[in-house]
């Protein structure tokens, strides 16, 4: 944990005459500030810069704590039970699995007199993710503020990809093609060149793990399955939703069961499959970020490093891995991908609103956000206009890739338009579905049928 700022207490006296007259006691105006633990040194770095600029200007102390990404949810919960929460939070998971509950249940501060202003600064797909159902005033507001974005990427070791006999070229473009090709091709013909056991695919299927819901929404996509409509309303007794699922996860347990992802990949959490990338036992992953890429950069600016390592960092981000997209639907069209818009927020039982709400003012002007954006090395893409029009994103090959899939269009997660699915998100029952299928040999059309009873219990 990182705490920065502590309360002062400044006690003034003054003696008049006759007379000593004490002048009351104050305590300098403080807010206490969550946020998650970011990735990289560059990222809490510009958080922390963000915060001193914030104090110089302001005078308002921020008492600031950071917590592992997993933790915060359940401090939050703890904090929340307690009538004791922060005065602003920020987690990477708040918005898949809290926020529109929180938001619903009343716990939210409505945040529309910051946001509404600055309305046309934020890109499409992006602050509309913070608009969410108040349950108790029965309206919609803004219960929540936008910083950063995050989609889905695959992420290839092209240097792997060649010692087994292909180029980037030979990947097809065609769904079936695409997977096959890895599993059937590339494995074996990796497996035989270099004599070690890798994998040709990195399947996140972790229950506690968010990359393992993500990728699979990504494969329902691939199927155009659609479990909501615009008003939250639940499709799923559609056949064609049915038959979209099995379809889906069909394709995605079969990775595991032909044996081309680790068989760890049941239980990895979410920065397993980036480590598995990392030591070259997987040839490929597909990643919510393209924080896989970021860390090898980050290697080549690491001046603790060794040169050799720092050398082995450059070349592997400028060189060696690849920042590519999913292959096109199975009907052939293209898939269009989930954006992920990263939210932080304000308690209704904050204790300091009003300086709460300076500090998001301050940290959502572009000067502030910027930075603090770019610190994350790419890992994520800017919610504003300004933002993404930054030199940054045309600076490489890894950050333009995810300039080109951010600007040709996103859509939503279910959440944004039925809260309940950050309830379904929390309790992953994608990733329950998938281990009925390649743990407990369950058939996918069963798994199918159990995953849709459960999303109609949580969210109908």
């Amino acid at each position: 944990m990182i705490t920065k700022g502590t309360r002062a207490l400044v006690v003034a006296t003054a003696a008049s005459g006759l007379f000593l007259t004490a002048a009351p006691a104050f305590a300098q105006q403080s807010i206490t500030v969550w946020f998650s633990k970011g990735f990289y040194k560059s990222e809490d770095e510009s958080l922390l810069a963000a915060i001193k600029k914030f104090e110089d200007k302001t005078k308002i102390k921020v008492e600031l704590s950071q917590y592992a990404i997993q933790d915060m949810i359940p401090k939050t919960v703890a904090a929340l039970d307690s009538g004791t929460p922060p005065d602003v939070a920020y987690a990477d998971t708040y918005d898949v699995q809290a926020s529109g509950k929180w938001a619903f249940e009343g716990k939210l501060e409505d945040l529309t007199d910051i946001l509404a202003p600055m309305k046309d600064k934020f890109a499409p797909n992006t602050v509309e993710t913070a608009y969410l159902m108040n349950g108790q005033t029965k309206k919609k507001a803004y219960y929540g503020f936008p910083l950063k974005q995050q989609s889905m990427h695959v992420e290839i070791w092209s240097d792997l990809l060649e010692q087994a006999g292909y180029k980037v070229s030979d990947i097809p473009k065609d769904w079936k093609g695409y997977w096959s090709f890895w599993c059937d091709k590339v494995q074996p013909a990796y497996r035989k060149a270099s004599g070690s056991r890798a994998y040709g695919v990195g399947q996140p299927m972790g229950v506690e793990s968010t990359d393992s819901l993500q990728s699979f929404y990504t494969f329902m996509d691939a199927y155009n399955v659609k479990l909501v409509d615009d008003d939250g309303k639940l499709l799923v007794d559609d056949p064609k939703v049915k038959e979209g699922l099995i379809g889906a996860l069909r394709d995605y347990t079969d990775t595991y069961i032909k044996g081309c992802t680790p068989p760890s990949s049941t239980t990895w959490k979410d920065p397993d499959n980036n480590v598995a990338f990392h030591n070259k036992s997987i040839l490929m992953t597909h990643n919510f970020t393209i924080s896989i890429a970021a860390k090898w950069f980050e290697d080549s600016q690491n001046q603790s490093l060794t040169p050799e390592q720092r050398a082995a960092g450059k070349k592997a981000y400028e060189e060696t891995i690849v920042t590519a997209s999913f292959p096109l639907k199975p009907d052939g069209t293209p898939i269009k991908y989930r954006s992920d818009v990263k939210t932080g927020m304000i308690f209704s039982q904050s204790k300091n609103k009003a300086g709460a709400k300076e500090f998001v003012k301050f940290l959502m002007e572009e000067e502030n956000l910027g930075p603090y954006v770019e610190g994350a090395l790419g890992r994520w893409f800017p919610v504003t206009k300004a933002g993404q029009a930054s030199p940054f994103w045309q600076a490489d090959k890894h950050r333009k890739a995810v300039y080109t899939q951010f600007t040709g269009g996103t859509s939503s997660f279910d959440f944004v338009k039925n809260y309940k699915f950050t309830i379904l998100n929390n309790e992953n029952v994608w990733a329950k579905a998938m281990n009925r299928v390649v743990s407990e040999k369950v058939p996918v059309e069963k798994a199918v049928d159990e995953l849709i009873a459960r999303i109609k219990e949580i969210a109908g």
